[in-house]
């Protein structure tokens, strides 16, 4: 099983999943999963469906919100996080293949209502330095406030 990175007591980030990581996740506790990885991003990885199928099995909820690189801080993408968080009963762990656009995503969803020093400051203590995107965490979590 991938490391599992605590970014909050209820939301949690971690890279690709296999199939026999998901009855672990619900046994520490998980009660939703967000799959960021996109299909085929990856000869091998699990698809959406097969994600939603095995999380459903271990008794997690599930939601699917895709996100490439280019597509972080794309208005469909923040809006479709943050209906996930807001959503999905935690904790919820988000994964992507590394961790680190889940945590993005949480930031961005986070700066809608956190000053970004101190959400930049909490992923960082997950083992990610987002610094460097901070105007554009920024402006996409104003945007998603705005949406929802």
């Amino acid at each position: 099983m991938p490391a599992v990175r605590p970014i909050t007591p209820t939301f949690a980030v971690a890279g690709e999943l296999t199939a026999t990581d998901f009855a672990e996740l619900a046994r520490l506790g998980y009660r939703g999963l967000i799959s960021n990885r996109p299909d085929g991003e990856e000869r091998g990885q699990l698809t959406a469906a097969e994600t939603a199928e095995l999380a459903t099995a271990a008794g997690l909820a599930f939601r699917h919100v895709p996100a490439a690189k280019h597509d972080l801080f794309t208005a469909d993408t923040v809006t479709a996080m943050h209906a996930a968080v807001a959503d999905l009963e935690g904790p919820l762990l988000a994964h992507c293949k590394s961790g680190l656009r889940s945590a993005v995503l949480w930031a961005i969803v986070a700066a809608a209502e956190k000053p970004i020093d101190e959400v930049v400051a909490t992923v960082r203590t997950a083992g990610f330095d987002i610094a460097g995107l901070a105007d554009e965490i920024v402006d996409a979590g104003l945007a998603s406030s705005r949406a929802t």
